[in-house]
């Protein structure tokens, strides 16, 4: 299991993706949950970071 976790809660599917992109635009990570109502309450996703190691440099 991987360190660190991000997890987004939204209303609907479609709020819990459109976060859930935002998210991992913003931090560099990758989705390991796409949004579900399985869990309880509301729709909820997850994503870790992408490690270091398999972000590509930037071309100059």
């Amino acid at each position: 299991m991987d360190d660190v976790v991000y997890m987004v809660r939204g209303g609907t599917r479609e709020a819990c993706q459109r976060e859930l992109d935002r998210l991992c635009e913003l931090l560099g990570a990758r989705p390991t949950m796409r949004p579900t109502d399985g869990t309880g309450r509301g729709w909820v996703a997850r994503a870790v970071p992408v490690p270091a190691a398999a972000v590509e440099p930037a071309e100059q």
